[in-house]
């Protein structure tokens, strides 16, 4: 086991503070904000996947229906951890 500073493990997973990017989504900048945490699932997963954060950004962009980007790309990262899908 690892150890680290006493508040580390709290930093990591504390509620924090959403965190606005811009990405590029056929052509068009958008931006949206996500809690750090998502930013890094997302990474995570576009590496896993061998493409990048704005393009796995735009897939998920396509196949929203009624709800704004942010909340979709919750939704999604959320799904593909109740499936076990986050590293693939």
């Amino acid at each position: 086991m690892r150890w680290c500073a006493p508040n580390a493990w709290f930093r990591r997973n504390e509620m924090a503070r959403p965190v606005k990017r811009s990405v590029r989504i056929a052509g068009h900048r958008t931006s949206l904000s996500l809690e750090p945490q998502f930013w890094d699932v997302l990474k995570t997963m576009a590496i896993a996947r061998h493409t990048s954060v704005s393009a796995l950004i735009a897939m998920i962009d396509g196949s929203r229906q009624d709800t704004n980007l942010s909340s979709a790309v919750r939704i999604y990262v959320l799904n593909e951890a109740l499936n076990g899908r986050l590293g693939r």
